[in-house]
């Protein structure tokens, strides 16, 4: 594509990057501490089934999330599956489509419906009004998102599954190290889903978790990670591979002990990333609250075309062509994916909010890779963007 914004820079124009700024980029916290547990792994010859470094890992993410039972797995879309299959859910089940599109096949993918319902376009997360509205004689379960850390009202949730005795899981990819009303996300519903996949702030390569303090929910997610075994050579259920190998905790804790720092300079960023997008017309960022902890690895920015003057879609692609790779979030819903297109082809007109959303937000680089310098010209960037709109959106 025509390297538009740059031709501009004759003209006062922010210079453009010389190298790529990616979303997502992994934080990789102190390397030496890193290489010593995995010669110490390859000295034990222990790689794989329940290590020790998977038991440490496992113990100290209970311990910080307040939780009785951490079940770590290869990644969390597996772990949704095993805590779907663990709980007993079956028939439909009320998910956002406002989420990545693991949410969703980890239910159809066990031939269990989901059943899209609309957010709140303040939060970005299910609208507990919407919830009930869908709720039939065929549905089990809930599953709320944390989108982008931010709590998905979970003790209303709570109160509606009571109600229709429906079991209520979590998909907390987003939400490591976040609270609700001063308790940290992980012991909330039936169970909660971790992600710490190398775009996540907190990562273990590739790698999940499952939190509960559920007793016997617990014991069944435990032997169904591991094909179902009870014994060294017992088997009580069907099960799966879903085991984190000792490498990915090795790499999970060194990041748990980095998590401070990590947060500490997501903030920074987004304290920056607000300075620099104020007073822009058309374009907003979402905001935390910062009486509750959060993580703040995502950037998120919301373009109102008709204020701004450009489409999200024109703007991401002007930021591409200054080798600022901003992301679609989340684009263009899970109903409008394959196969829940083809099945429910008209979800959209019950999802007006998530449609909308769809169309407008976009999330910016930030952590560790990112610096303050970075930040600033991405910011430039926008401003300048925003300010020659007319011009922009017709090049």
């Amino acid at each position: 594509m025509k390297n538009v914004v740059t031709d501009l820079a004759s003209q006062g124009g922010p210079p453009a990057f010389t190298e790529k700024l990616h979303v997502g980029r992994p934080n990789i916290g102190d390397r030496e501490q890193l290489m010593a547990r995995i010669s110490d792994m390859l000295d034990r010859r222990w790689l794989s089934n329940n290590g020790p470094y998977v038991q440490e890992f496992e113990q100290k993410l209970a311990d910080y999330l307040g939780v009785k039972h951490c079940i770590a797995m290869c990644n969390a879309t597996i772990a949704l599956e095993i805590v779907a299959r663990a709980a007993g859910v079956t028939g439909e089940v009320i998910v956002p489509s406002f989420t990545f599109v693991a949410t969703a096949h980890a239910l159809q993918w066990q031939e269990i419906t989901p059943i899209f319902a609309d957010i709140d376009p303040n939060t970005h997360n299910l609208d507990p009004e919407q919830i009930e509205k869908f709720i039939t004689p065929r549905t089990t379960a809930i599953i709320g998102v944390h989108v982008w850390g931010t709590p998905c009202v979970p003790d209303v949730l709570e109160q509606i599954a009571a109600k229709h005795n429906l079991k209520l899981m979590f998909d907390a990819a987003h939400a490591f190290g976040c609270s609700h009303n001063g308790q940290m996300l992980g012991g909330f519903g039936d169970a909660e889903v971790f992600s710490f996949h190398a775009t996540k702030f907190m990562n273990s390569f590739e790698g999940g978790a499952v939190t509960t303090n559920d007793d016997a929910l617990a014991a069944r997610i435990r032997y169904m990670k591991n094909f179902g075994f009870a014994g060294y050579d017992q088997v009580d259920y069907v099960g799966t591979n879903g085991k984190m190998t000792e490498v990915a905790a090795a790499m999970g804790l060194t990041s748990l002990e980095s998590l401070d720092h990590f947060i500490a300079t997501n903030f920074e960023n987004y304290k920056a990333y607000q300075a620099g997008l104020a007073d822009i017309p058309g374009i907003s960022m979402f905001s935390y609250d910062e009486n509750e902890k959060r993580n703040y690895q995502y950037i998120v920015v919301e373009v109102d075309e008709a204020q701004a003057g450009i489409s999200r879609n024109r703007l991401v692609e002007l930021l591409h062509a200054e080798n600022i790779l901003a992301r679609r979030y989340f684009y263009p819903g899970v109903h409008r994916m394959e196969p829940y297109a083809s099945l429910f082809p008209h979800a959209g007109m019950l999802l007006p909010n998530t449609q909308k959303l769809s169309e407008q937000t976009m999330i910016l680089p930030t952590g560790t890779a990112v610096n303050p310098t970075d930040i600033a010209q991405v910011c430039q960037v926008i401003r300048f963007i925003a300010a020659n709109a007319a011009a922009l959106s017709a090049a």
